[in-house]
């Protein structure tokens, strides 16, 4: 349970929640986690804590690109003072030549990782939730939507109901949430530079967040495919998931169930 005394600077959010078949079953309120202030500044800095917390420490072999028999031969030969490799005139070892040393590589002793407080990475994320809550700051980043609030919260029987990646397109139709994952297919392109060989040949932009409780389920593996789709539990998901890039707003789908657990995991008591 979380105090601060800055919370609920806005009245209950009412949201409609649909049934599986994409049908208005009702209204609920939403818990008070989504009448947080969103705190930009917040959310950036637990983005940058969470997102370099991922990054493999770089270092550099200190023997690379000094394997080489490569010596200079000094000057008032007619050619450039730079190590050669003996028997050739192919130069090596220096930093400006090929195969040669970094002048100045990676360190092993830097420190990647942008700590953050315990507090301010839950309220960060709190924050990044209760942006999913406001079709302005959706919009901002791009989204695409006809649905009339936000975030969308669909009974948990989705879960089983749908099984099939045809009928999970029917249900986003209807939902008014496919747009955004045709938005995401068609600014799919070709990286450029040397990722193309290196295993991520393609740049996909970020749609939909599905929210759910068990991600094992039919229905997460049946939209799991879709272009840009990111599924994640209650329990885990984060700031990379809620704000990708720091930038908070994502459109979000979220289950009943998994509604209730985000509810307990982001208990607030009143100021």
């Amino acid at each position: 349970m979380y105090s601060t005394a800055f919370l609920y600077l806005r009245d209950p959010i009412v949201v409609p929640y649909y049934t599986s078949a994409g049908e208005q079953a009702g209204t609920l309120v939403l818990p008070d986690v989504f009448r947080v202030p969103v705190r930009h500044d917040l959310i950036r800095r637990v983005f940058l804590s969470e997102f370099t917390a991922r990054l493999q420490p770089k270092g550099r072999d200190p023997m690379a690109g000094k394997r080489t028999s490569a010596r200079s031969i000094g000057a008032h030969h007619g050619v450039s003072r730079v190590p050669r490799i003996r028997g050739s005139m192919r130069a090596a070892f220096a930093p400006m030549t090929v195969g040669g040393r970094l002048a100045h590589p990676p360190r092993v002793e830097k420190k990647i990782h942008e700590e953050v407080n315990k507090r301010e990475r839950i309220l960060g994320t709190m924050s990044a939730l209760a942006a999913t809550a406001r079709p302005e700051l959706v919009r901002a980043r791009g989204h695409v939507f006809t649905a009339e609030a936000l975030p969308v919260i669909v009974e948990s029987s989705v879960l089983t109901a749908v099984a099939k990646a045809r009928e999970a397109r029917q249900l986003l139709q209807a939902l008014g949430l496919y747009g955004d994952i045709e938005r995401a297919k068609e600014g799919t392109r070709q990286r450029a530079g040397k990722g193309k060989r290196r295993g991520r040949r393609l740049k996909k932009p970020v749609s939909l967040l599905v929210v759910v409780e068990d991600p094992r389920s039919p229905f997460a593996r049946a939209v799991k495919g879709f272009p840009g789709v990111t599924v994640a539990e209650p329990s885990n998901v984060n700031v990379l998931h809620l704000a990708p890039g720091g930038v908070p707003g994502r459109l979000t789908l979220i289950t009943t169930g998994a509604l209730q657990a985000l509810a307990r995991r982001f208990e607030v008591a009143q100021p």
